[in-house]
C-alpha cells in the first residue's frame, strides 16, 4: 500500500465510514489536534528524564489518543465498524496516577509560569494542546452526537500533565516560578 492515495488532492478526506468532508472542518480539526497531542507526547516520553514508569503511563495515554481520534474520526451516518471506546477505568487510571504523583508535591499556593527546564516547558505545551484538543472536542460534540466520556478523559488528562510538569520540576530541583500579578 502507498503512503500517497492522491484522494485528498482536493482538500477533501474521508471519515471512518467513508463519508467525504471537508479537511478544515470541525472534525477534522478535532481528531487532528488530538493527533498533534500524541505526537507531542512522543517527544516527551523520548527525554532522558522521564522514567520508565512515566514513560509507559505516557505510552498508555498515546494508545487511549488513538482511540479516541478514531472516534472522532468516525462518520455518525454511515460507519459500521465496532471501534475500541474509552472508558471510566481509563480515567480513573488518570486519576490514580495524578493522586500518586500529586501526594509527593507541595500543594498549589500560586499560578505557575511554564519554563525552568526544556521538559518542563515541553509537558506545558503538551498541556496547551491538551486543552486546545478539548476546545475542539467541545466544539464538534455542539454538532455531532459524541461520547461525553471523551472530553472527560481530555480534561482530566490535560490534569496529569500539568501534575507532571511540576513533578518533574521536583525531581529536577527547578524552582517554580510564580506567577506575580503586577498591581
Amino acid at each position: 500500500m502507498k503512503v500517497y492515495t492522491k484522494t485528498g488532492d482536493k482538500g477533501k478526506t474521508s471519515l471512518i465510514g467513508g463519508e467525504k468532508v471537508y479537511k478544515d472542518g470541525a472534525q477534522i480539526e478535532a481528531y487532528g489536534t488530538v493527533d498533534e497531542l500524541n505526537s507531542y507526547l512522543g517527544l516527551v516520553r523520548d527525554y532522558d528524564e522521564i522514567e520508565l514508569r512515566e514513560r509507559n503511563f505516557i505510552i498508555s495515554v498515546q494508545n487511549d489518543l488513538f482511540v479516541i481520534g478514531s472516534l472522532l474520526a468516525e462518520s455518525k451516518q454511515k460507519n459500521k465498524m465496532q471501534l475500541p471506546q474509552i472508558t471510566e477505568a481509563m480515567i480513573k487510571n488518570i486519576e490514580s496516577e495524578i493522586d500518586n504523583i500529586e501526594n509527593q508535591l507541595e500543594p498549589m499556593k500560586f499560578f505557575v509560569l511554564p519554563g525552568g527546564h526544556k521538559l518542563i516547558s515541553h509537558l506545558h505545551i503538551a498541556r496547551c494542546i491538551c486543552r486546545r484538543a478539548e476546545r475542539r472536542v467541545v466544539t464538534i460534540a455542539n454538532q455531532i452526537d459524541i461520547d461525553p466520556i471523551i472530553l472527560k478523559y481530555i480534561n482530566r488528562l490535560s490534569d496529569y500533565i500539568f501534575i507532571l510538569s511540576r513533578y518533574i520540576a521536583l525531581k529536577l530541583d527547578i524552582k517554580e516560578t510564580p506567577w506575580v500579578p503586577k498591581k
